[in-house]
């Protein structure tokens, strides 16, 4: 076997048409892997409810309505919940397309995989590596969720300052959400087992406590349903009207219902995937559009005071009126169960970050890929993508030392690129129907398990539709998203833009300019490769 040039790294292009090594040693096991080329290597452990727990737990219903609810609330007001049904829609869209999809391609880094199916090479990569680079500054995003909750627990977790000053809440921030990063890379760098077992404990915790807090919320109803028709007068002086807050109100709601996918991107590891993945990535929306929407209108329902200004300000938010609401002596606990909830949420979105990278690196798509795809034979995960992925989230929080509106900032920047990513693959579908290559049947010749049939191209227009303008309202250049305080920097201001045009251009280029010159399955992970070593 030849080596391509300046690499040290065999590399083996696979022929669709020969037979799978994976497939006559164990046709059960490969799930379709032979498509691509690949070796099964990772370990088939996942079961239903682990699946559909990788899902919820990235969705992470009380961490995303905990972390999230003061930023909608205090820009639109209690009219903002509106968002929640319209974002749920949309995003279920977006769900049925990858549940179609994850029926048919049951294969690790999903969107990445998906889209190397049904577009060119370029297009791929560019999916994978929006995904990638989104989801490590979506871990910096998420573990700065202990912000908001373990001061409030107990004062000694603000570890600098005080809470009051905003400068010191934010390095508090980085400091709490550095020592969860450590965790979830020592998790996920001991297996994929144990990341299942803890991340299916703290997602059954989570709902449990999702169930309790809209019981305990209800016995305190202060007030009916019309309340959501209400804006308090906030958000009615804002440049662009009432439509224009409840437009930028509406980013908490679309902050929250994504990675879905989660459930896909194990699909190496889960059994059965093909029938188990679809079922896991749409329950998860559902399941997060119900709990996390009556949690928010049992609040609204039952505060004890909607002028409270500490409702719309990030140092008490939703936490705050529950603990308000139920006393806390029954509101501790359950912010005790939101730390868990952004816990495995944290290690969830670190799962599907490694799982992302090792799909790119099998293919020599990513720089030191033979190290970055290699398997351990004692834990039998990727362990180097683990940590690579760690360091580089703890280096997103590092350059936002000292930046009081890293909260906005960061979020806004992972999932502005995540709903680009998303974006990729439903118009590469969109595509491959339009041409009449979709659908595509099994390599048996057998229909996928998963089919939306007729609904398929609504469905996937829609799906196209709605990620045009999600992109459109996550990116608006606005100051009161971007640049809400003081100093005002116009790079502040455009910095989601320029962020994304640096990132995903350059990635581009760099791919173009050397990547795709080596890319091919590499030979430790090929089914078509030599048993012996290339000379």
């Amino acid at each position: 076997m030849s080596t391509t040039r300046g690499e040290r790294t065999p590399v083996a292009t696979p022929s669709k048409s020969s037979p799978s090594s994976a497939d006559s040693a164990d046709g059960a096991d490969s799930h379709g892997l032979d498509e691509y080329g690949y070796t099964p290597k990772l370990e088939r452990s996942i079961g239903s409810f682990a699946s559909f727990a990788a899902g919820v737990s990235y969705i992470s219903i009380l961490t995303g309505t905990f972390q999230l609810f003061y930023f909608g609330y205090g820009t639109a007001g209690p009219a903002y919940l509106w968002s929640w049904p319209i974002v749920f829609v949309g995003q279920l869209l977006v769900a049925l397309v990858f549940a179609e999809l994850s029926s048919r391609f049951a294969v690790a880094g999903s969107l990445y995989n998906w889209t190397k199916q049904l577009a060119s090479p370029t297009v791929a990569w560019i999916a994978g590596w929006t995904m990638l680079i989104a989801s490590i500054v979506t871990l910096s995003a998420v573990v700065l969720a202990f912000q908001l909750t373990l001061p409030q627990l107990w004062s000694g977790f603000q570890f600098v300052g005080s809470a009051d000053d905003p400068v010191a809440y934010a390095l508090n921030a980085v400091i709490l959400g550095g020592v969860v990063i450590v965790f979830t890379t020592v998790v996920n760098a001991f297996g994929v087992k144990l990341m299942s077992r803890i991340n299916s404990a703290g997602v059954f915790i989570e709902l449990i406590a999702a169930v309790a807090i809209i019981v305990l919320l209800a016995l305190h109803i202060k007030r009916g349903p019309g309340v959501v028709l209400e804006t308090r007068g906030v958000g009615l002086d804002h440049p662009g009207g009432y439509f224009g807050a409840f437009l930028v109100a509406a980013l908490a709601s679309g902050y929250v219902m994504y990675g879905f996918d989660t459930a896909s991107s194990l699909g190496e590891e889960t059994k059965d995937p093909r029938r188990t993945a679809p079922r896991a990535v749409l329950r998860a929306v559902v399941a997060s559009f119900v709990l996390g929407g009556l949690i928010l209108l049992m609040a609204l329902m039952s505060a004890p005071d909607l002028d409270d200004p500490l409702i719309g300000d990030p140092a008490g938010g939703l936490q705050h009126l529950v603990l308000a609401t139920v006393g806390s002596g029954f509101g501790v606990p359950f912010l005790v169960c939101v730390v868990v909830a952004v816990l495995v949420c944290s290690l969830a979105v670190h799962t599907a970050t490694v799982r992302m990278a090792f799909a790119m690196a099998r293919d020599n798509n990513l720089p030191f890929a033979e190290r970055l795809a290699h398997i351990s034979p004692r834990f039998k995960t990727p362990v180097l993508p683990a940590v690579v992925v760690g360091v580089l989230a703890l280096v997103v929080l590092v350059v936002n030392v000292g930046q009081p509106q890293i909260f906005t900032v960061i979020t806004s920047l992972a999932v502005g690129m995540i709903y680009l990513a998303y974006l990729v693959v439903t118009v590469s579908l969109l595509v491959a129907r339009l041409r009449g290559t979709w659908p595509r049947p099994l390599p048996d010749g057998t229909r996928a398990p998963f089919s939306l049939g007729r609904w398929g191209l609504p469905v996937n227009v829609l799906a196209v539709l709605w990620g045009v303008a999600m992109m459109t309202n996550l990116l608006w250049p606005r100051r009161d998203v971007y640049n809400a305080a003081p100093p005002y920097h116009w790079y502040l201001q455009y910095g989601a833009v320029l962020f994304i045009v640096v990132v995903v251009g350059g990635g581009a280029l760099y791919y173009r300019a050397r990547l795709r010159h080596r890319s091919g399955v590499l030979a430790s992970h090929s089914s078509t490769a030599p048993t012996s070593k290339a000379p």
